[in-house]
């Protein structure tokens, strides 16, 4: 019953499934599906007001507007105002009162869509202002929580701090980020008969959409069918919030009788829309004179905005993720989840967990400075398991799960030599000493991610194969199509599975009438979920396929092999779709429902503890930055990765999402800042205020190499998630920035440096320095 390894299946660089129609720009995304005759355009109104209550809101003018079909608002809405992902806390449209700068009032479906732009600015909204809370640290000084605080301790972190021959406080600040997909929100609601509706969405999570929309209507989840080809981009920012654009725009389909898009302009985007939680972080450290953290206790404050949504995973998930490499023995978190009027804050690439890293990798430099000793240094003799990873008493983590895959104290020498770290540290100093305006710095970050959604819940997922009497094959699953290479990988996997040519193998559109009750892809997941799922489906029809040639042929069913198209019995040979013919002909079914469910995995959400994650994804980068003392302006002229995805399932796609991983991760922490203003508005809402990265912004020399490390754990074809942990790479560049600042004054003070570290942000700690 064996599959062999052909060229192009498993474990091979196969081009994106879509490539040829991305660069050709064929590629249809949601905006670019044919429009029923009929189709409306739809468009929200906003609030001008942080924090207040609506005294009265007149859409009189709103309603005569030309081209306008149908307006509604709260009231209109036939069942539950509700589009909160985790708590009922947040309204499609708000009612009494609004909580944030942006938020939607009411929604217009008109013949076009500048006519309902248009319309929906001739409002007349008054309203009694309230007191407004933005940041964070207005949060914790008011105790204004969206969920109560959480505290995670192992150990006497106080005693161990009192005892610890050095002992440092400090506090940093950990931006957030807008998740900029290229293709915005959208979401084209097409109402069908007897009170069903087709939706098709942009959204990482297409059966809460369906929940949602079913919800709102007041109808059940069956009479709601969501369907996503692919998206132009998530990151997270459309797990949850496409909610509100895919509720509205079934909304104002079912009042009007006719079909209706709601595209966002790239500006109300910004507005409606949360992004990358915001930290303030503050620490009291103690160590050795080599460094090793011996005690510590951490306050992690984010910025959740006004409602829950996913702030309650997100921040544990920084909670969980503040070792990143390192053991902690005797350590006490307090995580603060502050309530604030501004948008709702949610997923984005990484979940809170580069948060977490952020926090200790900051300390650990920290405390390398404060001793003079190589941070790299530093790192490993804070690793897992030791600098040689051989001490088996620290290998368990601060919430109880066990490091078992224990790969960085191999991973970190085998980059430190390959980048030739060492030399180039001393080359960099000696060029700063000589160098009055230009500074050059270096750092070597590591990476340990989990992987899994801690909800553990979510880690199941379904497929649904059929194979057709000429050999080809139509599958579909459950996950989320967004230029990361899903599909490509899964049908791989069923190619591989039934000895087939990629060719062979079809991946159609996630469709909630397929496959049900799926997760979203999010958490890395996809291929590990919706592979083994794929997987599962193919094995049944396999199965079933040597049951009926080994009764046919009265051969053993270890006589039957599955190989280049073709499928040998015994001493005969056949053509795969013979053997399909076959098949039919005798009545064997010729289609099945994968499913798949991560073993091992649990975790109690009141202690966090418990074992959240299937394995750890690891990887470590060098980066090699030129910063300008006048200006602030900085560089990234080098940058080494050596990353661990298991046994790539296709290396080229693997290589591609830790290079973009990589550049995102950088723009968040150079680049990409966030401002609001004292009234609450987001000044930096459209692509001349907010500055992502660039292709300039890519170093001339990136090297890229994959790691050589089977996955302990069964995951599909012994792969690892490669989706989030890339990002977190960044920090090298981050702490090259500071290592470069840290020489205007010879290394000898840690620079007040917060992320992201923007032109601004590096002059002032230079300044600092020098003042």
């Amino acid at each position: 019953m064996s599959a062999t390894h052909l060229p192009g299946i498993v474990g091979h660089s196969v081009e994106h499934e879509s490539a040829r129609l991305h660069v050709s720009g064929r590629a249809p995304y949601t905006d670019d599906l044919p429009e029923l005759k009929g189709t409306l355009h739809a468009a929200l109104g906003l609030s001008s007001q942080a924090h207040a209550r609506i005294l009265s809101m007149n859409l009189d003018a709103v309603r005569q507007a030309p081209g306008v079909r149908c307006v509604i608002t709260a009231a209109d809405i036939p069942g539950a105002n509700l589009c909160g992902p985790v708590l009922p806390d947040e309204p499609i449209l708000a009612t009494d009162t609004v909580h944030f700068l942006g938020q939607a009032l009411f929604a217009v479906a008109a013949e076009t869509r500048e006519q309902a732009r248009r319309a929906v600015r001739l409002a007349q909204v008054a309203y009694e202002p309230l007191p407004a809370i933005l940041t964070a640290q207005q949060a914790v000084e008011a105790e204004s929580w969206v969920l109560p605080p959480v505290e995670l301790r192992r150990g006497e972190a106080e005693a161990a701090l009192a005892a610890a021959p050095h002992r440092l406080q400090g506090q940093c600040q950990v931006g957030g980020q807008e998740q900029f997909y290229l293709e915005g929100q959208i979401a084209y609601a097409l109402p069908k008969e007897q009170h069903s509706l087709l939706l098709y969405s942009s959204t990482q999570h297409p059966t809460e959409m369906q929940h949602m929309v079913a919800h709102a209507l007041g109808w059940h989840s069956h009479d709601v069918t969501v369907e996503c080809r692919r998206m132009g981009g998530g990151f997270g920012g459309k797990e949850s919030q496409s909610a509100l654009f895919a509720c509205t725009a079934a909304l104002l389909a079912q009042a009007s009788g006719r079909p209706v898009k709601l595209r966002a302009d790239r500006d109300d985007d910004f507005m409606l829309t949360g992004k990358r939680h915001d930290f303030v972080v503050d620490y009291d450290v103690g160590f050795d004179d080599e460094g090793r953290i011996l005690g510590l206790k951490t306050t992690l404050a984010s910025r959740c905005g006004w409602s829950a949504d996913l702030s309650g995973p997100v921040n544990d998930r920084a909670v969980f993720h503040l070792d990143n490499a390192y053991y902690l023995d005797a350590v006490a978190i307090r995580s603060l989840r502050g309530r604030t009027n501004t948008q709702s804050n949610t997923a984005f690439r990484g979940f809170g967990g580069p948060q977490g890293v952020a926090a200790i990798e900051y300390i650990v430099d920290d405390i390398a400075r404060t001793l003079g000793r190589d941070p790299l240094d530093v790192r490993y003799i804070n690793l897992y398991g030791g600098p040689d990873g051989q001490d088996r008493t620290r290998l368990s983590t601060h919430y109880g799960m066990e490091v078992e895959d224990n790969c960085l104290p191999r991973l970190l020498p085998e980059l430190e030599a390959s980048s030739d770290y060492r030399a180039r540290r001393e080359a960099i100093r000696a060029f700063n000493a000589s160098s009055p305006v230009l500074k050059r710095g270096i750092a070597l970050t590591p990476v340990k991610f989990g992987i899994s959604f801690t909800a553990t819940f979510f880690n199941q997922a379904g497929a649904l194969l059929h194979v057709y009497t000429d050999g080809s094959v139509l599958l579909n699953h459950g996950g989320t199509e967004m230029g990361q290479g899903l599909n490509t990988k899964v049908a791989q996997v069923v190619a591989h599975e039934l000895g087939l040519a990629l060719s062979q193998v079809r991946v159609t559109a996630t469709d909630t009438s397929k496959v049900p009750n799926t997760s979203a892809t999010a958490a890395s997941s996809g291929t590990d979920l919706n592979g083994k799922a794929a997987q599962h489906a193919a094995q049944q029809i396999k199965a079933r396929l040597v049951t009926f040639l080994a009764e046919r042929y009265q051969v053993a069913a270890e006589q039957v092999h599955f190989a280049e198209g073709q499928v040998r019995v015994g001493e005969q040979t056949f053509r795969f779709a013979e053997v399909v013919k076959q098949a039919y002909l005798a009545r064997v079914s010729l289609s099945a429902s994968g499913f798949y469910k991560t073993p091992k995995i649990h975790y109690d959400s009141k202690t966090l503890t418990g074992r959240p994650f299937y394995y750890f994804a690891y990887g470590a980068a060098v980066a090699e930055v030129i910063i300008d003392t006048l200006t602030g302006e900085s560089k990234l002229l080098r940058a080494d990765i050596l990353h661990d995805v298991g046994r790539s399932i296709n290396p080229a796609l693997d290589i591609g999402q830790i290079e973009g991983g990589f550049v995102q991760g950088m723009g968040w922490l150079t680049t990409e800042e966030l401002y609001w203003n004292a009234a609450g508005k987001l000044m930096t809402h459209a692509p001349s205020t907010y500055k992502i990265p660039a292709a300039s912004d890519v170093p001339a020399d990136l090297r890229v190499a994959l790691f050589d490390n089977a996955n302990v754990e069964d995951s599909i074809h012994r792969s690892k998630a490669v989706g989030e942990p890339p990002l977190m790479l960044a920090f090298s560049v981050f702490h090259a920035i500071r290592d470069a600042v840290a020489s205007v004054d010879g290394y000898q003070r840690n620079p007040a440096l917060n992320m992201p570290a923007t032109p601004e942000a590096v002059l002032q700690a230079v300044t600092t320095l020098r003042g």
